[in-house]
């Protein structure tokens, strides 16, 4: 006679796949607000700024999210330092960038002003 076992899968597993993903996801919203923000914005300070916020919590999210799903090991260790690299080196390269665009001369938007 032939049987047909059925797997059921693991709530637990499922749970953490369902958060995987929600973690995920948020972070690759956080990274399309980013670009949306950097087409919509009129010029360079606030472009950057948009980018610079959002690239961030997009990326240590994505990475939070994979950290998540993988469980607690080795990797996990590895990109927890990968994200508390990304959350000091991004900011900080935002604001080498803004501050070198500012000495540099480059002007700030005023209201009214064209898009630069």
């Amino acid at each position: 006679m032939l049987t047909i076992d059925i797997i059921t899968p693991d709530p637990l597993l499922t749970l953490i796949n369902i958060l995987a993903t929600i973690v995920m996801s948020m972070g690759a919203f956080f990274m399309v607000v980013g670009s949306v923000g950097l087409l919509k914005f009129p010029d360079f300070y606030t472009r950057l700024h948009a980018t610079g916020k959002c690239d961030t919590m997009g990326q240590i999210l994505i990475i939070v999210g994979c950290m998540i799903y993988q469980g607690f090991d080795f990797i996990t260790v590895k990109l927890f330092f990968v994200s508390a690299f990304y959350l000091f080196a991004g900011p900080a390269a935002t604001h080498a960038l803004m501050k070198a665009a500012y000495f540099t001369g480059l002007k700030v938007w005023k209201k009214g002003d064209p898009k630069m």
